[in-house]
């Protein structure tokens, strides 16, 4: 028999809000943002350049996804307000966040790390990770009425039966939105 898939952990918007607000350091609170808003897993995020941000086309590059594959995805007017603020305080060279080293990339230990002391800091009961706030950030999309398709090009998912799993989340918070 085939073990039904876990349905995957999601926050609400305002849990999303006070978990990022809880971030101390501007540059990880920026990339854990965009993370979210941009529905990336960590290793793309932390692997934007600055040139990555296409403010012109309101895109965002994403050079090197699962499987090597390149895509875009939208970049909100809010979000590249929040990078924009950002910018102007770190002004990162090369990478968009920079890891100590700043010629090379911030670390995704780093951001798990970030994850951890917001969760607890927030006091969000739930588990927190850079892979939940793209799984939040799907179920908010279909929720807000996008198309599976547009869903499924956005988080660079090669089949639509993995973005299929967000409709299964949405008709559970329904039922509990219902009830």
């Amino acid at each position: 028999a085939l073990e039904p898939r876990r349905l995957p952990v999601v926050l609400s918007a305002d849990e999303v809000v006070r978990f990022l607000e809880a971030v101390p350091s501007l540059k990880v609170r920026a990339a854990l943002t965009t993370a979210y808003a941009a529905g990336l897993r960590v290793s793309e995020v932390t692997g934007l350049r600055v040139a990555d941000i296409d403010s012109g086309r309101m895109m965002i590059r994403i050079e090197h996804g699962k499987g090597g594959k390149e895509r875009y995805v939208m970049l909100s007017a809010q979000l590249l307000a929040i990078l924009r603020t950002y910018w102007r305080l770190a002004r990162p060279k090369q990478w968009l966040f920079p890891g100590r080293d700043a010629t090379r990339p911030i670390e995704p230990t780093t951001l798990h790390a970030a994850c951890r002391s917001a969760r607890a800091a927030a006091g969000i009961g739930k588990k927190v990770t850079v892979h939940i706030l793209r799984h939040s950030f799907a179920t908010h999309l279909l929720g807000g009425g996008a198309d599976l398709r547009v869903i499924q090009e956005m988080l660079g998912h090669a089949s639509i039966s993995t973005t299929q799993i967000y409709t299964h989340v949405d008709q559970k918070r329904l039922k509990e939105v219902h009830r």
